[in-house]
């Protein structure tokens, strides 16, 4: 990758009492075992949520070798969790991703080289949820860069031998043009927004979808309110009795009953008897998206009877 002089005049190689000695930069683009002993958090996390919560991992990845790659797996870690699209330009047929993956990579990179190493007890994370990427760094945003300002070129360095480095291989420019490309991005995906902010001692970068719709919200378009009530108080709490869900809606028992029994009648709901003393909505087969939607039972308290 590169010969001794190169390295050091990279400053990752350096003559100490006459001898040629590692740096430590040296040692987190390395895949040697003392990368660990020194720098055991220089690693990545990422992570796959179900929905829109870390309640539940789809996918979990640790990359935790040198950091060229590690920037390089953590993006093929997004890829493979967002959607692609079949886009029509002229006569031609092309895919789309769901976000600006040039951007991301942007990120993912910024995060490695702008980190800071010192902080220990923190390593950068990256959530993928349904809807949005979050790309989490330790180390506050340095005082000259402004996110806010992101067509402007922008330069500033933490890691002052890192992003040389970097630059050797082609992999940044190092003249601001990073939060640019973010910006010109960006354009291109006028139902992603940007939001950027510091938490504690770490800098935070989401890539969110406009406007996003959870699969229980597309289904129950077309219903009417009280129906969508039914519907998302059964997903969200489905430990309400009969009186305590008509009292949450705003509505009677009786006008309860004849929603769930609508309900049915679309699919939407279905009564099965696991136990004397439990009554269980799941969903009927009705599709892929009821499946995910409804994937495990949901036990209802039998106090007062659902339906």
């Amino acid at each position: 990758m590169c010969d001794e002089t190169s390295l050091k005049k990279l400053k990752v190689l350096k003559e100490y009492n006459g001898e040629l000695k590692v740096t430590n930069a040296l040692l987190l683009f390395s895949d040697d075992h003392h990368k660990s002993d020194y720098f055991p958090y220089a690693k990545i996390e990422c992570g796959r949520f179900k929905g829109t919560t870390v309640d539940t991992f789809i996918d979990r990845k640790t990359y935790d070798g040198n950091i060229l790659d590690q920037v390089e797996l953590a993006y093929e870690f997004v890829l493979r969790h967002i959607n692609q699209s079949a886009v029509t330009e002229g006569v031609y047929t092309k895919t789309r991703w769901q976000y600006p993956v040039k951007a991301i990579r942007e990120v993912i990179r910024n995060a490695v080289i702008h980190r800071d190493y010192s902080l220990t007890g923190k390593d950068i994370k990256i959530a993928v949820y349904d809807d949005m990427i979050e790309v989490t760094s330790p180390g506050r945003l340095l005082p000259s860069v402004d996110f806010d300002n992101m067509d402007v070129r922008q330069s500033e360095i933490r890691n002052k031998v890192l992003a040389p480095f970097f630059k050797h291989l082609g992999l940044i420019d190092q003249w601001g043009n990073g939060l640019k490309l973010i910006s010109e991005e960006l354009k291109k995906f006028p139902d992603i927004k940007l939001n950027w902010s510091e938490v504690g001692l770490q800098f935070q970068v989401q890539f969110i979808i406009k406007n996003y719709k959870a699969e229980t919200e597309g289904l129950v378009e077309g219903l009417v309110k009280s129906q969508q009530a039914i519907l998302r108080i059964i997903e969200k709490n489905p430990l309400l009795s009969k009186k305590e869900m008509a009292a949450n809606i705003g509505i009677s028992t009786t006008a309860l009953d004849k929603n769930i029994e609508t309900l049915k009648k679309k699919g939407l709901l279905q009564r099965r008897s696991l136990e004397d003393s439990y009554l269980i909505f799941g969903i009927k087969a009705a599709g892929n998206l009821f499946e995910k939607l409804f994937k495990s039972l949901v036990a209802v308290r039998p106090a007062g009877g659902i339906y």
